[in-house]
């Protein structure tokens, strides 16, 4: 458990992976689209501070070795949430799947939880491997990729209706935690796919369900948070927020985390590191560290207490997910509760924290 200046903070790795880019998993006759991905991935890994950079080798493909050290030894993580990423288009097992994940269990189950997937694409048969991964890992999330290429489809929307068949059946399985990336585009997907405005329309039809949306729909952070603030169930997935923008575009990450603040509020933003993307100390320890700059160009952002910083970098997954935090480290946080639209700026979340 990460400890500075006498404060302790659970920390909840909301987004991880353990992929495997290595060359051996390159699809044949679509290895231009398996180096693609990973290349562009390998580009945002240099957003770090340079002291944590890796070789490309290293960063195709770690070892669980790899992974405990990083995430647990050095990492200040006290638990993790797997988010899987399938491209079987490209990638010949899968880039990220649910079992490449759950791999990880046997040694770790006590502080790892294994999200699934499902692409409404896949339609009847899909409907069945959700099921059936269910039974087998008794998820509290899935993790939905709008934009991934599928039989010459290059994307769909959680508006469309064959989705609300899934989200439908997400529902009737307990499953609801929904992570969405919407976000930043890796290459060849296209960014149009990744827009945020399908959450909107299915967070107002499924009220029981969290819409977490990972990477905040960047660069659209004005169209998330003006529909973030009416949906009382969207949250907003801090990675690549802070991994990508902390060190390489701290004016930037101001601007993110002021507007997230003011008009999504400290209980519905969640820390993810995007393992192996980042790794997660310098991210931890740099957020604990982090305050609003003293300028005059963020003077209508809140500060962020102790207490924000340690709801954001776990106690609400910790809320949304069931997992137990130590009695003398929990706090007061709506995350998982029901609330009015736009409560945030009636309860003015901004100034209570400021």
């Amino acid at each position: 458990m990460y400890e500075k200046d006498g404060e302790k903070y659970f920390i909840v790795d909301s987004h991880s992976h353990f992929w495997d880019a290595s060359r051996e998993n390159w699809k044949p006759g679509a290895e231009q689209y398996a180096k693609g991905w990973i290349d562009c991935f390998y580009g945002y890994h240099q957003l770090g501070p340079p002291e944590t950079h890796w070789d490309y080798e290293h960063y195709l493909k770690v070892s669980p070795e790899d992974f405990e050290r990083d995430m647990f030894e050095e990492g200040h993580v006290d638990h993790a949430i797997f988010q899987s990423t399938y491209l079987r288009e490209w990638y010949t097992t899968g880039f990220n799947t649910i079992d490449q994940n759950a791999a990880l269990l046997e040694k770790w189950g006590n502080r790892l939880l294994v999200n699934g997937r499902f692409d409404p694409r896949e339609g009847d048969a899909g409907i069945k491997q959700l099921e059936e991964d269910h039974k087998k890992y008794n998820f509290k999330g899935v993790k939905l990729y709008t934009a991934e290429w599928n039989n010459g489809s290059r994307g769909y929307k959680l508006s469309d209706p064959e989705s609300y068949r899934f989200l439908e059946k997400a529902q009737e399985l307990g499953i609801k935690n929904v992570h969405v990336h919407k976000g930043p585009t890796i290459w060849p997907l296209d960014k149009d796919a990744f827009d945020v405005a399908d959450v909107d329309h299915a967070a107002t039809d499924f009220q029981d369900l969290n819409f977490i949306v990972e990477h905040v729909g960047l660069p659209r952070i004005e169209d998330f948070c003006f529909m973030a603030v009416q949906e009382p169930n969207v949250y907003a997935g801090l990675s690549v927020v802070i991994g990508g923008l902390m060190h390489a575009r701290p004016k930037f990450f101001a601007k993110v985390i002021g507007e997230l603040m003011f008009w999504v509020g400290e209980d519905k933003m969640l820390y993810g590191g995007d393992y192996n993307i980042w790794v997660p100390k310098w991210q931890v320890e740099g957020f604990v560290d982090w305050q609003m700059p003293d300028d005059d160009a963020f003077t209508d952002y809140a500060k962020l207490t102790t207490a924000t910083k340690k709801k954001i970098l776990g106690l609400n997954a910790a809320r949304l997910y069931d997992i137990p935090v130590p009695a003398e480290l929990q706090l007061d946080t709506s995350a998982g509760e029901a609330g009015a639209p736009g409560h945030e700026l009636v309860d003015d979340t901004a100034g209570a924290s400021a």
